[in-house]
């Protein structure tokens, strides 16, 4: 055999993913996933748990409506004001909801007005002892 035609040697090429790096990367994605279904499923469970607490206890006034005028007006009524500040404004509620406990040993009422211009958006207006103690916004579907 000629000497000048002699194969080199392959030059093995290093491997980008050894074993360790394969579970390693196995591992994380596991965990990723198992984060991801549970956080679904507790988003779940606190959907369904809402949608409990926001069905309506009594129906006070079937045709109560909040205007973009009465709304503008609620959201400058400051928090502790009196229950009656709030019942000048917005008069009757479309109904009440379940009391809700805000802070501890303190039970909220809660009283839903639908939105005039937006029927399945609530404002959900919280009072604690007869004082106004904030709201919140509820899409009813």
């Amino acid at each position: 055999m000629n000497p000048r035609l002699k194969r080199r040697p392959r030059r093995q090429r290093p491997r980008l993913i050894t074993k360790q790096h394969q579970h390693r990367l196995i591992a994380g994605t596991s965990c990723v996933l198992l984060g991801i279904s549970l956080g679904l499923g507790l988003r779940f469970q606190a959907s369904a748990a809402s949608a409990n607490e926001d069905l309506c206890r009594e129906i006070i006034s079937s045709q109560a409506v909040l205007s973009r005028q009465q709304l503008t007006q609620l959201l400058t009524v400051p928090e502790r004001e009196n229950r009656e500040a709030i019942e000048a404004i917005a008069k009757d509620p479309y109904c009440t909801l379940d009391e809700i406990a805000v802070r501890a040993g303190v039970e909220a009422e809660r009283a839903a007005y639908p939105l005039a211009f937006d029927p399945d958006t609530w404002l959900v207006v919280l009072y604690e002892d007869e004082e106004y103690a904030g709201y919140d916004v509820k899409l009813h579907h």
